[in-house]
Parts: C-alpha cells; sequence; structure tokens
C-alpha cells in the first residue's frame, strides 16, 4: 500500500499544483474548424526535461505525457487517436478518405510487404516511442521517408530511416562525419527523431502540422498558419507546399494501409493478398528444398526479438524471414515458436541462446541503452552505408 501512495505522489508532483484535475488540464476535443494551442506547463516542463538531458522522460510521467500528446491527433481521429477494435472509416477525418483510397490502389502491394517483413522494425520503434510518451502511429513518418531502411539517401543529403539532414542529426546527437554516421544506426537516429518530433510538438501542437514541418520545416507550416488564419491542417494544407501537403496525406494513407485492417481485408482482390488476412500457422518458410535439408530446428519460448537475434547472428532481417516468417508476431501472440536457422547459425544461436534473450528483455523494458559505436547495429533491407 505504501508502494502504491509513493508511486502516485510521485506521479501528482509532475502535475501543475492548482488544483485541477486530470481530465481538466487535457485539452478539449473543439468544435470549430480551428483549434488553438493549449498552453499545458507539466507538458512544457517534461519536452523541455527530454531536450535537455538527451534522454527519456522519468516513468513516473510517461503516463501523463502519452495522454496529452495523443491529442496532437485531434484533426484525424474522431476520438484524438486510432482505436483498432473499431471501423476505420467511422474514426478518421472524413476529409482523409479520398486520398487513402486513392494512394492504396498505387501503392497497397508494396506496404502489405512491408506490413510482414517491417514488423521487426515497428516493433523497435514503438518500444522506443513509448519511452518518450509519443504516440505510436508515428513509426509510419519512418515508412514514408525512408521505407524503413538505414541506407536511403536523398539528393539533398538527408540519410537513415528517419532522414536527417547531418547538421540536424548533430543537433540531436548524433555522430555525422567522413568515418561514422549514426543517422543509420536505428536505434540511435530513432531516439533522436524522438527528440526531433517533441521539439517541433512543443511548437504546433498538432501531429499533421509536425508532420509537415518535419518535410518542410516549420517556417513554412507557420507561413500557412498565417496565411489560413487557421492551425487546422485541412483548412491550411493549401497553403503549403505541395510536396509537405502531399507527405501528410502519405503518413495517412500509410497508417490506413498499415492499421486499418477491416478497410484491407474487405476490399475486394486485396482479402488473403500478401498473407494478409490469412490464418498466420499457415504461413510456410520461403525456402529452397536444399535450404530446408540444411536447415536446422529448435523450439524456443520467451520474449525473443528478430532483429536482436539477426544483429548477434550476423544474419540479415530478410534471410531470417524467409526462415522464419511472421516471427516476432507469432512470439508476441504464442510466448514460444520453433525457430529455423541454417546450421551453423544455429549453432551461434545455442551458444549465446540467453545472452540474446536477456539483450531482447532489455530493449523490451527500455532499459538497453544505445549500442557501443564498435557493436553491429540493426541491419535493414538494402542497409548499405554512404558517408554523408
Amino acid at each position: 500500500m505504501k508502494g502504491i501512495l509513493f508511486i502516485l505522489f510521485v506521479f501528482t508532483s509532475c502535475l501543475p499544483v492548482n488544483g485541477e484535475s486530470l481530465d481538466n488540464l487535457l485539452p478539449q476535443q473543439q468544435t470549430g474548424a480551428d483549434t488553438s494551442i493549449t498552453d499545458d506547463p507539466a507538458e512544457d516542463s517534461i519536452i523541455a526535461e527530454v531536450l535537455k538531458t538527451k534522454a527519456p522522460p522519468q516513468k513516473e510521467k510517461i503516463q501523463y505525457f502519452s495522454q496529452v500528446t495523443k491529442y496532437g491527433f485531434k484533426n484525424l481521429f474522431a476520438q484524438y487517436n486510432y482505436n483498432p477494435a473499431l471501423p476505420y472509416s467511422a474514426q478518421v477525418n472524413p476529409n482523409a478518405e479520398g486520398y487513402m483510397q486513392d494512394y492504396l490502389k498505387l501503392h497497397s502491394d508494396h506496404l502489405l510487404k512491408m506490413k510482414g517483413w517491417g514488423q521487426p522494425y515497428f516493433n523497435l520503434i514503438d518500444n522506443i516511442l513509448s519511452q518518450y510518451g509519443l504516440p505510436r502511429e508515428l513509426k509510419y513518418l519512418a515508412v514514408i521517408e525512408s521505407n524503413l531502411s538505414t541506407g536511403a539517401t536523398s539528393w539533398k543529403g538527408a540519410g537513415g530511416p528517419w532522414q536527417f539532414m547531418p547538421y540536424t542529426a548533430r543537433d540531436y546527437g548524433l555522430v555525422v562525419n567522413g568515418y561514422y554516421d549514426e543517422r543509420r544506426d536505428y536505434y540511435k537516429s530513432t531516439h533522436a527523431a524522438a527528440r526531433y518530433l517533441l521539439t517541433l510538438y512543443s511548437q504546433m501542437h498538432d501531429w499533421l502540422l509536425v508532420i509537415a514541418a518535419y518535410n518542410g520545416g516549420p517556417g513554412r507550416v507557420y507561413s500557412a498558419i498565417k496565411k489560413s488564419g487557421s492551425r487546422n491542417f485541412w483548412s491550411l494544407q493549401y497553403y503549403l507546399p505541395a510536396e509537405s501537403r502531399n507527405h501528410v496525406k502519405k503518413f495517412i494513407a500509410t497508417h490506413y494501409v498499415m492499421e486499418g485492417t477491416g478497410g484491407i481485408t474487405t476490399t475486394p482482390n486485396l482479402a488473403g493478398k500478401n498473407g494478409i488476412g490469412a490464418n498466420p500457422y499457415d504461413k510456410k518458410p520461403d525456402l529452397t528444398e536444399e535450404e530446408m535439408a540444411a536447415a536446422s530446428t529448435q523450439s524456443i519460448s520467451g520474449k525473443f526479438n528478430s532483429l536482436v537475434i539477426t544483429k548477434n547472428l550476423s544474419m540479415d532481417i530478410v534471410q531470417f524471414n524467409r526462415y522464419n516468417p511472421d516471427f516476432d508476431n507469432m512470439m508476441a501472440l504464442n510466448g514460444n515458436y520453433d525457430l529455423r536457422l541454417p546450421a551453423d547459425k544455429m549453432q551461434l544461436f545455442l551458444a549465446n541462446k540467453y545472452a540474446i534473450l536477456n539483450e531482447c528483455v532489455q530493449l523490451l523494458l527500455g532499459d538497453n541503452p544505445a549500442p557501443p559505436s564498435n557493436q553491429v547495429t540493426y541491419p535493414a533491407k538494402n542497409s548499405k552505408k554512404k558517408r554523408s
């Protein structure tokens, strides 16, 4: 009982001391077309703490902060954030639906495939975003920025899964020089991206505007706000550059494809396509007869993560997924899996099994520090280091 009272005391100590309840502190839904920034000293204090220490906020503050930041999606979802238990079309802003359907026709094959092979990356990003109290929907920003590729480099010089420019990367604690480029380290760059997103959120207090600013810079968003007289993305969108406007819509459509399972599985000719909507127990390894004959199988249980396994085995994640389809989802669902690996990789796994499991658990708990620079970084599809 004393422990519970202590937790409640610590949690409430991070809130403004003005007698208001948590419900009164959180922003309320706006009935008009425009939205205004709600001044929240507790929220501003947490963001300032993160940016000063360059580390996630204290754990007792995350629950409050995550409840605040979800309201940044007030112009996208009717109830502020997405509820997978309800039909997607019943939640999303009607302004987004037409664009989502058009985008689905053009890009559904690519995104549905990524929904499978990208799951380990989404799990990793989810874990880090949750440490900062950020909405997990933001992981799809890495999809539209880079297709989750650490080797992605834009013509402007932005690099890595979060497409940091060198000067922005350095501002947020990443090493970028002629010898090493931490923009291409999934773990470190995602922590930096979380802090950068918080910086933009402290200015915009609206995630759709944050995504526009992430693409085109805060100045262009402020200019659109001034010209339109609104902070509602749907009202100011045509005052933004076309690239930034479409960046937001790509994010929305990608979220729809990845999360709106009801909309996808009920769409004609898409049900069961690329394994979506199919029974996960029916998925088979995509191996040749020779590979199958040379593979070893071991039943495992525990909180194993495919990215940690492949890192320790120096194995490409795409190859791992061929041997072990839907590994992370099935482990999360059942807690066990018949792991299949090439014989030499299986020997290495068994020799380091408990060290790998310990690293997986630490990553899940958010207690795993960023890997040192001499450690193998998480692999990615088409991951090829490029110097800035």
